[in-house]
């Protein structure tokens, strides 16, 4: 079992930057793939950021050059800084780890984009 818990989220206005963070419960980006969905309302939940095979980053091509995704090993944690926001980044952010077997999800951390 993996508990994932998201924070950092919050109320910032157009151009402003956040970073959330996910911290695992214990160490699991040897054994899964981690990363960040968002949700609008109405909405889908859609892909932001992801790790790849051989530690790359993979983003969705609406945050292409604004958001960037990291993770510290020692800490079990990962994270998503988000810079340049606009109204359209408003959602629901979720942490996700996911394996051949298993997929875990955050309970998600809100981010409302607004002047």
């Amino acid at each position: 079992q993996v508990q994932l818990v998201e924070s950092g989220g919050g109320l910032v206005q157009p151009g402003g930057s956040l970073r959330l963070s996910c911290a695992a419960s214990r160490s699991i980006f040897s054994t899964y793939n981690m990363g960040w969905y968002r949700q609008a309302p109405g909405n889908q939940r859609e892909l932001v950021a992801r790790f790849t095979s051989g530690s790359g980053t993979a983003y969705a091509d609406s945050v292409k050059g604004r958001f960037t995704i990291s993770r510290d090993n020692a800490k079990n944690t990962a994270y998503l800084q988000m810079n340049s926001l606009k109204p359209e980044d408003t959602a629901v952010y979720y942490c996700n780890a996911q394996s051949f077997f298993d997929v875990y999800w955050g309970q998600g951390t809100q981010v409302i984009v607004s002047s």
